[in-house]
């Protein structure tokens, strides 16, 4: 693996007119099919196996003119204090009246007609149907409902709205992005000290981010690929980009300071620090991919999304950030040691031995950086800093255990918007279960005879408020007919009412001569993708963990290494979670971080979240270690080996981890739930990973285990292939290269002086 990349660097670096132009195109094809793409669909939530999803495909085939209807609105009326909604019906028809006359309006329910009113007279509703789907609504039809409802709220009417029509306001100004964008250049700046330095990892991330997001807007309307999965695939993208690019430029200027032509040390750099690179994208790849277990049609495309942005950073890192290197080879190298980039000349062995004794000196007179100081304390007292790491990550991760879990709705949304609104008027004007219906359908012989039969027999459970009667289809063997619970859609009264009724209906089946009969609904698909999600976790961390395991079992070739950073990160990401039901569950500095509105965490983020951290968390693994390793493998002892790896590498994981966190903190404040709680759970997540995890509970680890942490057994060391990630093979071949040059060189390599 080191040798290839080790060559491919050498090549980009050679050919980087080449490369970038390849580059180049590839960005302009891409970013020209995303620009004549259809717009992206809304997001569609199926689970292939459940109740749920069998009664809405029985319903697409029995009931198929259903599924053509439009969009829709309700349209919630209150009366003002003390009256009732007949004393308004003057305003309220002139109300109805201006929405009938709307653009793409089909149809305008009277309330009073329909029996659409609370039972104390005060609230009624009515509903606007359309023409189209709601992706179809133009702008002029969103107006008129807006201005329609004004001036009612003018003449004294409380006036709310919610559907599908009516458009969800967001303010997605991308400040936040860019701030963090703006956090990571200072960190670059300050890590290497050069302009250009700082500005490679985040040309090269921008441009992997814009690959990935454009293809995802290309394929978008193909593969149904929805605006939430290029936020979330941009997201990880640009974190895992700007880091890649990081750890190959640092090497860089690493291999440069031990006297070695710019070609050669970054052949070197992408040779070891590339494949660190490799293995810890498809430790992403492989936690991201494992999400097309649970079967989760929506969440399996966002996955797959994000991780084939991540494959484009891993590629951009090896063969782009090379090339970029041979456009500047001497001015990413801090000034003290751009006099060390040298020309296509060799050093004459006078020179070399001057140079050395210079380094020498140099190196003898330079302090321990902090890094260095840390990794010394921690390998002096690991017992003690070790128990203090676990015991804290332990107190985060106790929020943890109040987690509820659920999905968006117009009950989630913050309260000042008019679809909250609308919602709490018909909560409680008709009751918490209005807004959450189950709908039963019943297949057999005269199916709605049999509907009825099983509805009134439902009506007598305690947990149901009302009954509808049943409807059948054209052909009578199938009918719907809708039940309102007593309480609210995220209950826990409304699962155990949902569980009761599927419980029951064998014996109902055998009563009202009924064939099949089935609970749905979106309240009842809600529970459904609950469960399954909850049944998912289990298997998928068995084969994410198992994976990985093999992967860093190849990596490492250790079998305490890999377990050791598998527990690290169920560390990680309890107190992430823990984190995120503090904040956003349970409010704790909700204001601090612009929470508006408390509630369940999305359904989809602990799974979601955990295939994501420890992909990340892997990643901080394995550029750690590995430069443990390589210091290990060339004669250190294990605790010099755990001092050495945080020399070089401490203070770049640590620039990473704030440019990770920087990158993910930008997106806390956007008006998706899902983004802004995806966004403050990883950043979370890779400040425990990266701070408490690897900077503290690794070496800790390391230092108590010695040469016991790099044990493999010799019949299983036999069977592993040598991949060779820290460029063993790599320097016993640059070693033997050549005389007179550090690393080896070729004497036909160009000037690359500027």
């Amino acid at each position: 693996m080191a040798t290839f990349l080790y060559k491919l660097g050498r090549f980009a670096f050679r050919r980087r007119g080449l490369v970038t132009l390849l580059w180049v195109l590839v960005v302009v094809g891409v970013g020209a099919a995303a620009s004549s793409a259809p717009a992206p669909p809304n997001e569609q939530f199926s689970m292939p196996g459940t109740e749920s999803q069998k009664a809405f495909d029985l319903l697409e085939e029995k009931f198929p003119d259903a599924g053509a209807d439009g969009a829709t609105a309700r349209v919630v009326i209150q009366a003002p204090r003390g009256a009732k909604a007949a004393d308004e019906k003057p305003a309220i028809e002139t109300l109805l009246a201006e929405l009938g006359k709307a653009p793409q309006v089909a149809d305008v329910t009277d309330p009073f007609a329909a029996g659409t009113v609370s039972s104390d007279g005060r609230t009624a509703y009515a509903v606007v149907t359309y023409e189209v789907t709601a992706p179809d609504l133009t702008a002029e039809a969103h107006d008129a409902l807006a201005d329609a409802t004004d001036r009612a709220r003018e003449g004294g009417l409380t006036v709310e709205t919610g559907g599908d029509a009516v458009p969800i306001e967001q303010n997605v100004s991308g400040t936040g992005e860019q701030i963090g964008v703006l956090i990571s250049a200072v960190v670059l700046f300050l890590t290497f000290g050069s302009v250009i330095a700082a500005g490679m990892p985040l040309l090269t991330a921008l441009i992997g981010v814009g690959v990935g997001v454009s293809g995802i807007a290309a394929l978008g309307s193909t593969l149904g690929l929805s605006a939430t999965t290029s936020t979330l695939a941009m997201m990880i993208g640009l974190a895992v980009g700007i880091d890649y690019a990081l750890f190959i430029v640092s090497r860089y200027r690493s291999e440069i300071a031990e006297g070695r032509t710019p070609q050669e040390a970054a052949g070197i750099a992408t040779g070891t620090a590339g494949s660190a690179v490799v293995f810890a994208g498809l430790t992403v790849i492989i936690a991201l991919g494992g999400l097309a277990v649970v079967n989760i049609p929506i969440l399996t495309k966002m996955a797959l999304a994000a991780a084939g942005t991540v494959a484009v950073a891993v590629l951009i890192a090896v063969t782009f950030v090379p090339a970029l290197l041979g456009f500047a080879p001497r001015r990413v190298v801090r000034l003290a040691d751009r006099h060390l980039v040298r020309t296509r000349k060799p050093l004459s062995a006078r020179k070399l031995r001057r140079s050395e004794k210079k380094a020498a000196k140099l190196a003898a007179r330079t302090k321990p950086n902090l890094s260095t100081r840390w990794a010394s304390f921690v390998v002096r007292r690991p017992l003690g800093v070790l128990l203090l790491a676990v015991v804290g990550l332990g107190a985060m991760a106790l929020p943890a255990t109040k987690l509820e879990l659920g999905l968006p709705g117009e009950g989630t949304m913050a309260a000042d918007t008019t679809q909250r609104k609308a919602y709490d008027l018909l909560s409680g004007s008709f009751g918490p279960g209005f807004n959450g219906p189950l709908t039963v359908t019943v297949d057999g012989e005269d199916a709605a005879a049999a509907g009825d039969r099983i509805g009134a027999e439902l009506k007598k459970d305690a947990g149901v408020a009302s009954v509808s009667p049943a409807t059948a289809n054209k052909a009578g063997d199938t009918a719907i007919f809708r039940i309102v619970p007593k309480s609210g859609p995220t209950e826990t009264e409304t699962e155990e009412l949902v569980k009761d009724l599927r419980a029951r209906a064998a014996a109902l089946e055998a009563s009202s001569g009924a064939t099949d009969i089935l609970v749905t609904g979106q309240t009842a698909m809600f529970i459904d993708f609950s469960r399954t999600l909850s049944d998912a976790l289990l298997p998928y961390l068995g084969l994410v963990v198992g994976l990985a395991f093999l992967l860093l079992l190849l990596v490492f070739r250790s079998v305490l290494v890999p377990l050791k950073a598998a527990l690290g990160f169920l560390l990680s990401v309890s107190a992430a979670l823990g984190a995120l039901v503090a904040v956003f569950q349970l409010g704790w500095a909700s204001g601090f971080f612009g929470v508006e509105q408390t509630g369940p965490i999305m359904t989809t983020l602990p799974i979601f979240m955990i295939g994501v951290v420890f992909g990340l968390a892997m990643d901080y693994e394995v550029f750690l270690v590995t430069r443990m390793r390589e210091a290990y493998v060339h004669g250190a002892s294990a605790k010099d080996a755990v001092v050495t790896g945080f020399r070089h590498s401490g203070r770049v994981v640590v620039a990473a981890a704030i440019i990770m966190i920087s990158v993910f903190s930008g997106f806390v404040f956007e008006t998706d739930d899902l983004v802004a709680m995806m966004g403050f759970g990883l950043a979370a997540a890779v400040l425990f990973d990266a701070f408490v995890v690897r900077m503290v509970i690794v070496p800790a680890v390391h230092s108590l285990l010695g040469d016991a942490a790099w044990w493999l057994p010799r019949w299983l060391d036999r069977l592993l292939p040598d991949v060779d990630v820290e460029g063993e093979k790599l320097q016993r071949r640059l070693r033997s290269a050549g005389p007179g040059v550090p690393g080896g060189r070729t004497d036909h390599e160009p000037d690359l002086v500027h």
